[in-house]
């Protein structure tokens, strides 16, 4: 079972694209049972909050299902139960690692680290641009399953 936790400052937009883009692709290759996926924020500011108006308009656009979904905050103790935890950008990297007090078993990337760049996904939620964010994302998921040979 592969274990992933995507992970940005709210939990309302790029992590929870993340987690519903993910969870479509690996659906489409039926390796649902080869899977745990989720999302959490590194701020508490939307705990509780239900996804972003333009995450659900644009996964609608692309008829992707928007997982059902409350922000949530990640913990210390998400670092054992996932196996990746994945950042959408510099700034989460450094507040995943504060949380959880480092990274000794390197289990902590940033989404395009799977698509062969180090680039940050820039936040929607600031930029209004839910198309590029959903295509860096659909870059980066396919990249994992690319790296993973799924």
């Amino acid at each position: 079972m592969i274990k992933i936790l995507f992970v940005c400052h709210g939990n309302i937009c790029r992590s929870t694209m993340a987690e519903s883009v993910m969870t479509h692709l690996v659906r489409k290759r039926n390796l649902e049972d080869q899977f745990e996926i989720a999302s959490a924020a590194t701020s508490r500011e939307e705990i509780g909050n239900t996804p972003h108006h333009g995450t659900v308009g644009k996964l609608r656009q692309e008829k992707i299902p928007l997982v059902p979904h409350r922000a949530v905050q990640m913990t210390k103790s998400d670092y054992d139960k996932y196996d990746y935890l994945i950042g959408m950008d510099s700034w989460n990297i450094r507040n995943m690692q504060h949380i959880t007090g480092g990274d000794p078993e390197g289990k902590i990337y940033k989404l395009l680290e799977f698509a062969e760049s180090g680039r940050d996904i820039a936040d929607p939620w600031y930029t209004g641009n839910f198309e590029a964010t959903f295509d860096d994302i659909m870059e980066g998921c396919l990249g994992f399953l690319e790296q993973m040979h799924l």
